[in-house]
């Protein structure tokens, strides 16, 4: 089965630093099917967010890489979510990170 991981960064990303290693352990990272990704996909592609690098602003998830989620997206990924109870795992991890002000990183598959 094919999974993402997000996670909350402690520390909010640095300008100029790239964030491509896999380090899922480093920010306690929880795993979500694809198949649950993959139904909301297209709704989170009107949402910024970072790839790979806080200087990369794209919109929507980097499917197949890293993304940075920062606190100003969070609410809007909450919204996309919000009612399929499938991602109730991944509403609490981001209701937790929007509220302690904290960004989240995403390895994709």
């Amino acid at each position: 089965m094919v999974k993402h991981e997000f996670g909350i960064m402690q520390i909010p990303p640095e300008h100029g630093k790239r964030y491509d290693e896999y380090e899922t352990e480093k920010y306690n990272c929880i795993s979500v099917n694809d198949d649950y990704i993959e139904s909301v996909v297209n709704d989170l592609n009107n949402i910024d967010f970072y790839w790979h690098t806080f200087d990369v602003s794209r919109k929507g998830l980097a499917y197949c890489g890293v993304t940075l989620i920062p606190p100003s997206s969070m609410q809007k990924f909450i919204s996309v979510i919000e009612n399929n109870s499938k991602l109730n795992e991944l509403k609490e991890l981001l209701s937790k990170a929007l509220n302690e002000n904290k960004w989240v990183i995403h390895f994709g598959i």
